[in-house]
């Protein structure tokens, strides 16, 4: 028995290897559904089947077999369910550089506030947008870069500015329409496309920019910033959750709270 013990000790080369691509196959899969409801409904598929063995090993045979019929499509659910997340995987492993296109780093620490946009500049150019009745919808990341949204809309990849957020939101703007989506520092796309939600207690007021900042801050962890085209008035939304007509220095307050709270 000790000898048999001792054997199962054993690790070899080809060991480490498996566990260590495991842990990153595991963290790459992190990183793609961190900050969505895909991440919540994964969850949710692992409670069940945890459940699921409780039950069995506890000899619920009705229980037991009606998790079983759930379990057994589980995988033609988890195709359907993650099918943008099976995608972005897909086109991570057939990139170049997968490792660098990710920003995966095992020994290098980011850096505290590398994800704090430029609050200031966004504030400045709520408030002159909101004088001037300009209607406009910002979406703020954090953990989830929507890529899936972006890549519907027009790439900007420019630094953050004042003029320039004003500039997309101008009436007469081709890039007007849709939401504008900033990453870190930097202004990504413009004119992208959001969910609008489906919730029908929202307000009759609430045009589609609310119903869009609703809709995509339900599926994600980011923050949306709505200046109303009818009254000008500021209002952002987390969680599916809105506050409106809110002062400069209550949104301000709001974003420092959301971004510098580490």
């Amino acid at each position: 028995m000790s000898l048999l013990f001792i054997d199962f000790l054993k690790i070899g080369i080809s060991d480490i290897l498996d566990i260590v691509s495991v842990a990153l196959l595991l963290y790459v899969l992190y990183r793609l559904i961190r900050g969505t409801v895909a991440l919540n409904i994964f969850v949710g598929l692992l409670m069940i089947y945890v459940m699921w063995k409780m039950v069995v090993l506890l000899q619920m045979e009705m229980l037991s077999e009606i998790l079983g019929q759930f379990i057994s499509v589980g995988i033609i659910a988890l195709v359907i369910v993650f099918q943008p997340e099976i995608r972005q995987f897909l086109l991570f492993i057939g990139s170049k550089n997968p490792l660098k296109k990710s920003n995966i780093s095992l020994w290098k620490e980011k850096t505290k506030y590398s994800n704090i946009p430029q609050i200031n500049i966004i504030i400045e150019a709520c408030m002159r947008m909101s004088s001037t009745l300009t209607g406009a919808l910002i979406v703020l990341t954090k953990e989830n870069n929507l890529e899936e949204h972006i890549q519907w809309g027009e790439l900007i990849n420019a630094r953050t500015s004042r003029d320039l957020i004003e500039t997309i939101f101008f009436k007469n703007s081709p890039l007007h329409d849709g939401a504008l989506i900033i990453s870190n520092k930097t202004m990504v796309a413009a004119r992208c496309i959001l969910p609008v939600s489906q919730r029908e207690n929202i307000p009759s007021d609430m045009g589609l920019r609310h119903r869009s900042a609703i809709g995509v801050t339900e599926q994600t962890d980011c923050v949306a910033i709505i200046v109303s085209e009818q009254t000008g008035h500021i209002s952002y939304c987390v969680e599916g959750n809105v506050t409106r007509n809110v002062k400069p220095e209550e949104l301000k307050a709001f974003l420092e709270k959301v971004y510098l709270r580490h």
